[in-house]
């Protein structure tokens, strides 16, 4: 059974904001609503701009019929994962994180972190 428009703004869609450095301002998407995006040229503008946007959205994909994903949740993870290195790799990774004075658990979650933000970007 499909919600109300009310019942899909109320729930926590992630919010993707991106500046715009070619025209200026921001942009603004719902990854859970494909296609559902807006722009404004200030950051509190372009937030504004995203409620409208999304509730525009949601009025059209109900009226249409079209299925409404409910957001991500962080419940559906863990936070952990097996993962099979060289020895050598095992070793290094060892040897940086004592060089440093923490766990190699924690480096290696810095080296992800690290690489991961370079590439969001």
């Amino acid at each position: 059974m499909m919600k109300t428009v009310d019942e899909y703004m109320k729930m926590a869609y992630r919010m993707e904001v991106v500046e715009d450095q070619d025209e200026g301002g921001y942009v603004v998407s719902f990854p859970d609503l494909p296609g559902c995006f807006t722009c404004g040229d200030t950051l509190e503008s372009a937030i504004a701009n995203a409620q409208d946007a999304k509730k525009e959205w949601l009025m059209a994909a109900i009226e249409e019929g079209i299925e409404i994903q409910e957001p991500g949740s962080l419940e559906d993870y863990s936070g952990q994962f097996k993962l099979r290195i060289p020895k050598s790799l095992h070793r290094a990774l060892a040897e940086h994180s004592k060089r440093e004075g923490i766990s190699m658990n924690q480096y290696c979650l810095y080296l992800l972190a690290r690489n991961d933000a370079t590439y969001t970007k």
